[in-house]
């Protein structure tokens, strides 16, 4: 059980970043550049859109948001882009990290208090 997962993990791992190298490949429909450029942000950004010391919640963004988002941008992405990319990912052994997906997330916070302000008053 704990391989499966492993390896599940590990598939999430490589994905991300092969869907991070489909973003600057002129044959990624913009549409999967937008989402993906979405998805990848939130698996870089050390900050979570659901903080997770909040029970139960906290942790389920991460095992259904990432997993989710990955399967739909893998979608609106060509077959042939994405096992290029995923083959260059496994290759690379590159890790991701970003502070614009930091930042991403905070302004999605914010935009979230914005419109909780503006309804409330």
């Amino acid at each position: 059980m704990f391989d499966r997962l492993r390896s599940w993990a590990r598939s999430i791992r490589r994905d991300t970043l092969a869907i991070a190298f489909a973003l600057r490949d002129p044959r990624t429909p913009w549409p999967a550049r937008i989402l993906g450029a979405l998805v990848v942000a939130y698996a870089v950004s050390p900050i979570d859109l659901i903080p997770d010391f909040i029970p139960v919640l906290g942790y389920l963004d991460d095992l259904l948001l990432l997993p989710l988002g990955l399967m739909l941008v893998r979608r609106l992405i060509p077959p042939t882009v994405l096992e290029e990319h995923r083959a260059r990912a496994a290759a690379s052994g590159a890790r991701l990290s970003s502070t614009a997906g930091a930042v991403v997330v905070v302004g999605i916070w914010l935009g979230i208090a914005a419109l909780v302000v503006w309804r409330v008053l």
